[in-house]
C-alpha cells in the first residue's frame, strides 16, 4: 500500500489478492452504525455482488447500481489485513458460517466497523453464493480488533 498526502484525505493503492489493484481515498472519519439496521447482500461464488438491501446502499455511499455486480472487496479498508479474509474465504469456501469484525471503506473514503456473518448459500448440494448479515458491532469489540488487526499488518 502507498499513500499519497492530498492535504486531509489521502490517496491509497489497495492491492488485492489475485493482483487487482485501486487508488481510493482514505478519509480518517469514522461513519456511525445505525442502531436497528442489518446490512445485508448477496454474492455469487466468487465475490460479485448480486444483491444489497437500503441499509447497505446507505452506509456504503455507493447507489445500488455501482455495488450490484462489483466485487465485494469494493468495500475493503487498507487497514484490514489480507489474513482476515483468507480465514473468511477458507471457513466460507469449506461451507461453514464465519463471523468477524470487519472495517468497511465507504466510497466517500470514510469508513464504518460492523459485526459480519456470512454464510453459504447451498442450492440441490452446489455452492451458489454466500449472504452476509452485518449488525452493529460493540466499541470494545472494535477496539479488540483494531489492537489485533495491527499486529496482523
Amino acid at each position: 500500500m502507498s499513500e499519497k498526502d492530498t492535504g486531509s484525505v489521502n490517496e491509497v493503492l489497495i492491492k488485492y489478492y489475485g493482483g487487482a489493484e485501486r487508488v481510493a481515498k482514505i478519509v480518517d472519519e469514522e461513519v456511525p452504525y445505525p442502531d436497528g439496521k442489518l446490512i445485508v447482500s448477496r454474492t455469487d461464488p466468487q465475490g460479485i455482488i448480486t444483491h444489497v438491501n437500503q441499509a447497505f446502499v446507505d452506509m456504503s455511499a455507493y447507489t445500488r447500481e455501482e455495488l450490484v455486480g462489483a466485487n465485494h472487496n469494493i468495500l475493503r479498508h487498507p487497514d484490514m489485513p489480507a489474513v482476515a479474509f483468507k480465514g473468511l474465504w477458507d471457513t466460507v469456501e469449506n461451507g461453514e458460517k464465519w463471523q468477524g469484525y470487519v472495517k468497511n471503506l465507504r466510497k466517500d473514503g470514510k469508513y464504518y466497523w460492523v459485526k459480519a456473518t456470512v454464510i453459504p448459500n447451498i442450492r440441490q448440494g452446489k455452492l451458489v453464493g454466500y449472504t452476509s448479515v452485518r449488525r452493529k458491532p460493540s466499541r470494545s469489540k472494535i477496539r479488540e480488533s483494531e489492537a489485533l488487526y495491527e499486529t496482523l499488518q
